[in-house]
């Protein structure tokens, strides 16, 4: 263990609108003992278990002597032990890393066929908007290490993303992070990559080798923790050079399974304002598109800023539809059910999927290895994706969940 040159951290959050979280301030002494300050509204009932956990985290830190002071605003003991462990760090180096357990649910993998209509994305530092994000059926949460990140408060979001992986439930949604550019978005991934990280969005992507370098760096950790869990990609395109690049970069590893723009950095690089109709981005989201699918992958159009009009997101979902994106992102709950609706599937194509499950459930009655429908064979990847649209369609209540029991399914 080493001394860093500091002799007193500070790390989290208070204020009179910090919910959720707290802010500890750490002075490590050559003597004395622990002495813990806390202030907390539920100090009465839980101040002897918050003393005790940072005891016990000051102790795995071999730290014997050290002035603590706690400002708490509700803060659930994984944040706690985020913020203390921050703190340590940054008076301290260390690879140890204090774990908090890992739920049960969050045990689960992905594949690279399903739904992406909505990815929300959270502040990686604000631990209030991750606790029931899952609660909001987004088909992705993004835990942002990104521009929604002070830089100076980019090293406690890596250990505050780290321990929400482990005991936040995500109710099923992809778990997604995205990590910075460069050297430090590489550096993110120690702390991500071995905690079931579903999908790892790499933003401002401009050529294949910033897909491989992350690709290169996942495996590595793969290796060394022994896991065997698959970790998607999604670059995140934005700028003049990346566009242009896009089908490249779609086409970089086997692991990429969408590519999404950004268009708030792509308009500020090609010199333009960001408008609503959006004629300024026509070219880049079409060519987006065009690439997107010509490597076979899913292409994700960019957030809708305003928040408060929901008139103007759904109009600006059904241009996204249109222009062949597959979903887009969110800054606000309240968008996620505007674009479910405006990307479920229509009527046709409900249908259509309805044929070819009951293709598919025909020829293995058969013992077929192949399935047809009318004259056409049907790829494992169709059928996947057919079972997916009728399970979004029996979710968003656009099909009776008995529906291969109904009289009239008989004549599809």
């Amino acid at each position: 263990m080493a001394e860093n040159n500091k002799t007193i951290s500070v790390a989290g959050n208070t204020g009179p609108r910090v919910r959720s979280d707290c802010e500890i301030k750490l002075e490590i002494r050559t003597s004395g003992g622990i002495n813990t300050d806390l202030t907390s509204k539920v100090k009465r009932l839980y101040g002897d278990s918050i003393i005790d956990q940072c005891n016990e985290i000051l102790k795995f830190f071999g730290i014997d002597n050290a002035v603590l002071k706690i400002n708490d605003s509700g803060a659930l003991p994984f944040v706690i032990a985020a913020r203390l462990e921050s703190a340590i760090k940054q008076l301290i180096r260390t690879d140890l890393e204090f774990l908090p357990e890992f739920l049960k649910e969050n045990f689960y993998s992905t594949t690279p066929y399903r739904f992406r209509f909505s990815r929300l994305y959270l502040p990686g530092n604000n631990p209030a908007m991750m606790i029931n994000a899952g609660l909001h059926s987004a088909h992705g949460i993004i835990l942002d290490l990104e521009d929604s990140v002070a830089p100076e408060k980019k090293d406690e979001a890596r250990i505050l993303v780290r321990n929400a992986l482990r005991q936040i439930s995500f109710y099923g949604a992809e778990r997604m992070v995205r990590i910075n550019q460069g050297q430090r978005g590489l550096e993110d991934l120690d702390y991500v990559i071995p905690h079931n990280v579903n999908l790892i969005l790499i933003p401002k992507c401009e050529s294949p080798e910033d897909v491989k370098k992350t690709d290169k760096r996942i495996s590595e950790i793969k290796q060394k923790c022994k896991l065997t869990n698959r970790v998607f990609l999604m670059p995140i395109i934005e700028s003049a050079l990346g566009v242009e690049n896009s089908f490249v970069i779609s086409g970089s590893s086997e692991n990429v399974v969408a590519i999404a723009i950004g268009l708030e950095d792509f308009t500020a690089d090609i010199g333009v304002p960001r408008t609503a109709e959006g004629s300024e981005s026509l070219y880049a989201r079409t060519r987006l598109v065009n690439a997107a699918k010509a490597a076979g992958i899913q292409p994700i159009d960019s957030v809708f800023s305003d928040v408060s009009d929901m008139d103007a997101l759904k109009i600006c979902v059904q241009k996204s539809k249109s222009l062949g994106f597959e979903g887009m992102g969110c800054i606000h709950p309240r968008q996620i059910p505007v674009i479910h609706q405006g990307f479920a599937p229509e009527p046709d194509e409900i249908e259509r999927s309805k044929r070819i499950i009951l293709a598919y459930e025909e020829a293995a009655r058969k013992g077929l290895g192949v399935v047809a429908l009318g004259s056409k064979m049907i790829d494992p990847p169709v059928v996947a994706r057919a079972q997916k649209t009728i399970k979004l369609a029996i979710k968003l209540g656009l099909l009776s969940g008995s529906w291969m029991a109904d009289p009239q399914t008989e004549q599809i």
